[in-house]
């Protein structure tokens, strides 16, 4: 191996490294004040690097925050993936969609920060960019693809669709997943916002006083929603 290579290649093992870095540092600071406070000076002041020799890795605030962003979304869709691909062979459609959603749910209660970045209030001053569709898209379509398996066995029952919602149930399927059938389509964008939902509500206090088992209840939720978008076997 020449020289200029062993050179090139510390170069960008230091440069992963020190990326590395900042973004656990930038988490930190999640942790401590939230997104909304994240500061690029204040995590440079913190890894006791010149804001200067920051911005070469991260020119603007809102760009290391879409990094983290996309990390985040990455890490629930691995957990979500990895639930689904180590399941039991014979588990069904139902039991498939439950397993992923109690991995959204793990992952969320182990890494509220993280899930707050991504799935909390928006962040003042900031607007998310394309870059990180396909990794906020990664849950959203493994749950899409365990319905379509089951609606390629005949195993999804197709949920009722009110005449007015049609025409944008068709718009939804056409967009999203056109090998579908808009009732299942508008079902499952229902369920993917429960989803959602029930995990805010749980993470942000919503259910305190309220709900106390709460990994009993959200099985219960979650096969439920398995049931709305038409999941029967």
């Amino acid at each position: 191996m020449s020289t200029s290579r062993t050179t090139q290649g510390a170069r960008a093992r230091a440069r992963q490294e020190i990326t590395a870095a900042i973004k656990d540092e930038a988490r930190r600071q999640l942790v401590a004040d939230g997104a909304a406070k994240l500061s690029l000076r204040a995590v440079a002041r913190e890894l006791d690097m010149v804001s200067s020799a920051l911005y070469r890795y991260f020119p603007s605030r809102d760009e290391l925050l879409t990094a983290l962003i996309i990390d985040a979304y990455d890490s629930l869709g691995e957990a979500a993936e990895r639930a689904d691909a180590t399941r039991q062979p014979t588990a069904t459609a139902a039991q498939r969609w439950v397993t992923v959603c109690r991995a959204v749910r793990a992952w969320a209660l182990a890494r509220p920060h993280e899930y707050t970045l991504i799935y909390g209030s928006p962040v003042p001053g900031y607007t998310a960019p394309m870059a990180t569709v396909p990794a906020a898209s990664r849950v959203a379509l493994l749950l899409i693809g365990i319905v379509r398996e089951a609606y390629e066995d005949k195993g999804v029952a197709l949920p009722k669709l009110p005449p007015a919602l049609r025409p944008e149930a068709e718009r939804i399927a056409a967009d999203i997943a056109p090998d579908l059938p808009p009732e299942i389509m508008v079902a499952l964008t229902a369920a993917w916002a429960q989803l959602f939902g029930l995990i805010g509500f749980e993470l942000f206090g919503q259910f305190n006083r309220v709900v106390e088992d709460r990994a009993a209840f959200f099985d219960h939720a979650a096969a439920q929603l398995a049931h709305g978008v038409g999941l029967v076997k």
